[in-house]
């Protein structure tokens, strides 16, 4: 986990070797965001000016002479440093001491809907395409989701199994059976594995105990920094919300649906098959009505489906 605390502390370290050149406008801005880094980390650079006593250029400058793309790289470096150094309690206190009860189920809402407009801008197409090419030509796939993770993982699994013939979801309840069930992996196989802050160490272990038997390793996690991307030849970044008390997985679950969509495109007349006879079995055991059934297919292959309305 080396890298990770090179990481935590890569901001603070920026500023202390450049905090004696620093003019006096800039050493209270080094000041606020050392002490106020929680309050600081929602703030445009106009209001960080406002508060310290600067100007915008000012705060601009000091995020530049730091070494970052203007005040958008200095904000993502004090988003790294919130999500590691914030524990549950923290990260509730400064949510919800910045919103009325009023505001919550637009300002929830609302920062959903800019975590997936920032995945959607940030995110490697080529990495996603690799990840739908790696997915198609394994011989088993592996997903590893754990506590908050773990529904992402159920439901990229129980959909996986749509398209692939040897889906494992991995039952995280116990670390020693976590190995036992990957015990027969190899560079045959692939292993997905999800997870975002805080990390897990149990689904770290799983991604090194993989790639240390040369499966395919693939991540879904929220930045490029982030500890999981160590064993992964193919990261898929989601933004997630840092700073709530509930872990915000609406972006990666965007992810987790493109990638199941782009693979039942690229297999659809096995898809299509399983579906079918999904439909006998369920339909011989009564497990759903006939009217939750057809919008099923219906919603993967709508081109399959529209002819038999129309005879």
């Amino acid at each position: 986990m080396g890298q990770n605390e090179t990481t935590t502390n890569e901001l603070l370290l920026r500023i202390k070797e450049k905090y004696k050149k620093m003019s006096k406008g800039q050493r209270r801005l080094a000041d606020y965001v050392c002490n106020d880094y929680d309050k600081a980390v929602f703030l445009t650079a106009a209001k960080l000016g406002e508060i310290v006593g600067v100007s915008e250029s000012t705060v601009v400058r000091f995020a530049t002479q730091l070494g970052y793309k203007g005040y958008p790289g200095f904000q993502k470096a004090l988003e790294e440093l919130v999500r590691n150094k914030l524990n549950s309690i923290q990260r509730m206190e400064v949510t919800y001491g910045r919103i009325s009860q009023s505001e919550i189920l637009e300002t929830v809402l609302q920062s959903d809907i800019d975590k997936i407009k920032m995945t959607l801008a940030d995110i490697d197409h080529k990495a996603f395409d690799l990840a739908i090419d790696t997915l198609l030509n394994a011989r088993r796939v592996y997903v590893i989701g754990i506590r908050s993770c773990a529904p992402l993982a159920s439901f990229l699994g129980f959909y996986l199994n749509l398209v692939c013939d040897n889906v494992s979801v991995v039952d995280v309840n116990s670390s020693s059976e976590i190995f036992e069930q990957l015990i027969r992996i190899n560079e045959h196989d692939v292993i997905i594995g999800i997870s975002f802050p805080r990390y897990s160490m149990r689904t770290l272990k799983a991604l090194e105990f993989a790639s240390n038997r040369k499966a395919k390793v693939i991540t879904l996690t929220d930045s490029v920094h982030s500890p999981m991307n160590l064993y992964s030849s193919c990261n898929l970044i989601a933004r997630s919300d840092m700073a709530s008390i509930v872990d915000s997985l609406v972006a990666p679950l965007s992810v987790v649906n493109a990638l199941v969509v782009a693979l039942c495109m690229k297999r659809q007349k096995e898809v299509v098959s399983t579906l079918e006879t999904l439909e006998e079995i369920w339909g011989e055991y009564e497990v759903y009505s006939r009217d939750e059934l057809d919008p099923m297919k219906r919603s993967f292959f709508p081109d399959e489906t529209a002819g038999g309305k129309d005879e």
